[in-house]
């Protein structure tokens, strides 16, 4: 079974009632509801909140919605609590902002785990990091696109007059069951506390990650502005 969770927190410090907020004619939540429903990569699809006014609005859209603990600190919490209710091979955990993710991007993702030694994937597109913008996250690979660290800062430092490509993460992540329920018993680790990055207590604790590149640049609305680009994006969508 392939079980997707859309965490969805209803607080937000810089777009308060995220979730809610209109996007076209449906709730930003549902567009990516029914963006993951799209795809038919998954058995079941589930939005786990912390407010029934999210709940409220996912039945009056025939949307799949779960309370969680008040308690949560982080999303993958959220997932982690919801994959124990339903026991599958690989869980997805999708962004509540992330109303462009489709259908490629998320196959690639659930293709990677054929290999045995993958417990854990996570996206990357290829872009050049020129305003070293702290809330665009880097990503740097060995070999074979297991990740060595993610930061917020320039990664690999560019010491040559050479235009470098960066890696920039994509927050999608996919983990078999038993790997998402280790991590989040997990305490929080010291790189991640000064990062503020939560893929990084994967890192500290010698747990690979596999990167998986994709021409999907992402597209995560945390601003006002964010919601008016998403807008314009979409502003022949309708439905």
């Amino acid at each position: 079974m392939k079980l997707a969770v859309i965490p969805a927190r209803y607080a937000s410090t810089r777009l308060p009632g995220k979730p809610l907020q209109d996007l076209n004619g449906l709730p930003l939540i549902i567009r990516v509801y029914k963006a993951v429903e799209k795809t038919k990569l998954f058995d079941k699809i589930v939005i786990a909140t912390d407010d029934k006014r999210i709940i409220e609005t996912a039945e009056k859209y025939q949307a799949v919605a779960e309370m969680t603990s008040l308690d949560h600190k982080s999303g993958t919490d959220r997932v982690a609590e919801i994959a124990q209710k339903y026991p599958s091979e690989i869980v997805v955990n999708i962004q509540g902002d992330e109303p462009f993710i489709s259908y490629q991007p998320l196959a690639d993702l659930l293709e990677s785990f054929i290999d045995k030694k993958v417990q854990v994937a996570s996206l990357m597109h290829r872009g050049v990091n020129k305003e070293n913008d702290p809330n665009s996250v880097k990503v740097v690979c060995d070999k074979d696109n297991f990740s060595l660290y993610f930061s917020r800062c320039e990664i690999p430092y560019n010491r040559s007059d050479e235009e470098v490509e960066s890696f920039i993460h994509i927050g999608v992540y996919a983990f078999r069951s038993e790997a998402l329920q280790n991590f989040v018993q997990l305490p929080q680790s010291r790189l991640e506390k000064i990062e503020k990055l939560e893929q990084l207590r994967l890192l500290e604790n010698g747990i690979k990650l596999k990167m998986i590149e994709t021409d999907y640049n992402g597209f995560g609305i945390d601003t006002p502005e964010d919601l008016a680009k998403a807008r314009r994006l979409m502003k022949n969508d309708h439905k």
